[in-house]
């Protein structure tokens, strides 16, 4: 599962209705770039895309302010909301996927309504315990990882890395039925997105052919 799409989405969805360079800036605002595949080019590809599928609307408006061809704004469709909702719910209870696709998850979690979050992050420390017990099928944590040799390494990287995951998943549980933050359906949610002309402190500053468009 890429992250991208999800990202993307999850930022048009927020503005309601956007142009690229937004959600470029929105993304780096998020430290996105760092963490994912989400850099300029791939964001502006992403979005091109989703259009021509049907999960955006691309809306012509007026030219930028840097001159050259009108800007495109983008709109999320029906299609569109239920793909977001998809890639989110699968990204919360993924155990087995790069980092960051949890954490595009985790940038649209209070999306949903509370209990749903609660319910998809407890299938993903059950995932993760599913995922520990299969590597404890051939290694045994408490022989120590040199009883198969420096092989033993990457079994016992596996396994701390499976009860970290755990930890800071069940961490989060509580956080979320102690009522951290605000949840769909639960009054004004928070702003994640800039508000056009708002700087970035995040930016990275580097220019994109795709800025203008």
């Amino acid at each position: 599962m890429s992250a991208i799409r999800l990202l993307v989405l999850c930022a048009v969805r927020q503005h309601g209705r956007a142009h690229g360079y937004q959600i470029r800036n929105d993304l780096e605002y998020w430290g996105a770039h760092e963490w994912s595949s989400a850099k300029p080019g791939s964001i502006y590809h992403a979005l091109k895309q989703m259009a021509k599928q049907g999960v955006l609307i691309a809306h012509e408006v007026a030219p930028s302010t840097a001159g050259g061809p009108p800007r495109t704004e983008y709109e999320i469709t029906e299609q569109g909301d239920t793909e977001y909702f998809t890639l989110l719910r699968a990204a919360l209870t993924s155990y087995d996927q790069k980092l960051d696709v949890l954490s595009a998850g985790l940038g649209g979690i209070v999306d949903l309504e509370r209990s749903e979050a609660v319910s998809l992050l407890k299938e993903r420390v059950a995932g993760l315990a599913r995922w520990r017990t299969s590597v404890t099928e051939f290694y045994t944590p408490e022989a120590g990882p040199e009883s198969i040799g420096h092989i033993g390494e990457i079994m016992n990287m596996w396994v701390h890395s499976a009860d970290a995951g755990a930890e800071w998943t069940r961490g989060l549980i509580a956080r979320i039925e102690g009522g951290a933050y605000t949840f769909a359906g639960e009054g004004e949610p928070f702003v994640g997105v800039l508000a056009e002309g708002e700087e970035n402190p995040y930016a990275t500053g580097v220019a994109d052919p795709g800025d203008a468009h």
